[in-house]
């Protein structure tokens, strides 16, 4: 339990009673005498969503407005005894991430109590409480969850994956040239059956008596994994297409500059194909249909390669959909299959990483003689930070929960990044005075970083600091007129 001064709490109680229940916030009183069944059941929601903030001793808004609202955990100190004991005991796999904040206040009778702040993020896995069920968060209020909902919720979270299923598909398709060329790579000879050998490898599993392989195993190995997937609803193929202009336009004459192009075969080749292809088609470039000249593509390779490898090592192989990489005049978009796996999201993933939604495929992909993958989980912070040192944008992470075409694409822009002085030159035109907070969240820099960028500008007469009465109150503007010719702004983006 963390105890907040009456300093702190303020802001947070009258952001609190401002606030309307929702997905992420519900409030609840402590009278009710199976109060602490129901707040378990809230918090194991909040942690099966989207994560959310319990506010206890604060009554609803049908019970009143403003501080009338505040009842206080006083009115029921042993059920908050009892809850904190219970979360840490009641769910299965444990919530290890929940914080209590305690917040002193003037209750609605006028004396002083607290109410308490329960902080739930989002997990990573499907929780469950013991004798009570698996329970998700609606737009207001909770529900326990069906069988299918939390084998469903399993998948999307990447803690089952459609991998592992075992599918009827005849060893002798998986008796190829990619296998032998594994094998040889990992020492394997041929005295034992090729289904003992896929079983080692965690690639196949008894069905009956019988050896059956897993998902994975026609995925990596067969010449025609979709072709052989195809009964179990699966597709495996990419699917790509290069545009002329920057929109796909439907129509009786699409604006594609060839038709459709699908790759298919063994992830390892798979992955090799469409990175040459793809590379190739960038290194043509495209010509864009009104002028006739040719856009050229100056993305970093590793980046192109990690975009391609990742949606087809990550997708999810339960969707009857393709990857599909479409090329525009100013962008490259990889779409894959299936939303992002644990609490990964378009916010996070630039320090988060990827996570393996399919462990076994990446596992044994880093086995080949030339592995693709190195599961290093550094693959996407090195994205952005290729892009960077490359002068253009960072890749744009986009998720669709549409059920029918969910999935994630990540979006590689060809337009070069304005320089930090070219967004801080922007803003002050269209905001006013710029302030050291405001450096920082144009910049992405820190407090210190933004006081040396706001120094140098100053000395090189391209900003002006304005009177203040206090340091933290300090501001900037351009000068009436444009610094000398030849200043070299690029230093204050240095120091």
């Amino acid at each position: 339990m963390i105890d907040l001064t009456p300093e702190q709490a303020a802001p947070r109680i009258a952001n609190m009673l401002a606030a309307h229940e929702s997905r992420t916030l519900e409030f609840k009183r402590m009278g009710d005498n199976k109060i602490v069944r129901k707040l378990l059941e809230a918090i194991c929601a909040f942690a099966n969503t989207e994560g959310g903030v319990l506010a206890l001793g604060v009554a609803d808004e049908k019970q009143g407005k403003g501080g009338a609202r505040l009842y206080g955990v006083q009115e029921n100190p042993e059920a908050l005894d009892e809850l904190t004991r219970k979360v840490r005991t009641q769910y299965h796999p444990p919530i290890e991430t929940i914080r209590f904040l305690r917040l002193p206040c003037t209750l609605r009778d006028g004396s002083t109590g607290q109410v308490v702040l329960v902080q739930v993020p989002q997990s990573d896995k499907v929780h469950s409480i013991v004798d009570d069920g698996t329970w998700t968060r609606l737009t207001s209020g909770n529900r326990e969850m069906t069988a299918a909902e939390i084998a469903e919720l399993s998948y999307r979270r990447g803690i089952r994956s459609a991998e592992s299923e075992p599918v009827p598909v005849d060893w002798a398709l998986l008796d190829t040239q990619v296998w032998a060329e594994f094998a040889k790579e990992r020492g394997f000879g041929r005295v034992r059956p090729l289904p003992e050998q896929m079983a080692q490898l965690g690639l196949a599993e008894r069905v009956a008596g019988e050896w059956v392989p897993r998902r994975a195993a026609v995925l990596l190995f067969a010449e025609e994994p979709g072709g052989l997937l195809a009964a179990q609803g699966t597709r495996a193929e990419v699917r790509l297409m290069v545009y002329q202009g920057k929109a796909a336009e439907a129509g009786a004459k699409p604006n594609m500059k060839k038709p459709p192009r699908t790759l298919r075969g063994p992830l390892i080749r798979l992955i090799d194909d469409t990175v040459r292809v793809v590379l190739d088609e960038l290194s043509a470039g495209v010509e864009l249909a009104s002028s006739g000249f040719k856009a050229h593509h100056r993305y970093p390779e590793r980046v192109v390669k990690e975009a391609i490898v990742n949606a087809v090592i990550h997708r999810d192989y339960r969707l009857n959909r393709d990857i599909l990489i479409r090329i525009f005049d100013d962008r490259l978009e990889v779409d894959s299959p299936g939303v992002f796996p644990g609490a990964i999201t378009p916010a996070n993933i630039a320090k988060a990483g990827s996570k393996a939604r399919n462990p076994l495929i990446a596992k044994t992909l880093r086995d080949f003689p030339l592995p693709p993958n190195f599961d290093l989980n550094e693959g996407v912070p090195m994205m952005f930070a290729e892009m960077a040192s490359a002068h253009l944008y960072p890749p744009q992470y986009r998720q669709n929960m549409e059920t029918a075409t969910e999935g994630v694409t990540v979006t590689l822009l060809n337009m070069e990044r304005p320089t930090v002085w070219d967004e801080v030159s922007d803003w002050i035109d269209r905001n006013g005075a710029l302030a050291n907070a405001d450096l920082c969240r144009i910049a992405g820099v820190d407090t210190l970083k933004a006081s040396k960028m706001l120094k140098a500008w100053v000395e090189q007469g391209v900003l002006v600091q304005l009177p203040a009465l206090a340091k933290r109150y300090t501001s900037y503007v351009k000068p009436a007129q444009p610094p000398a010719q030849g200043v070299l702004l690029s230093e204050a983006q240095d120091n």
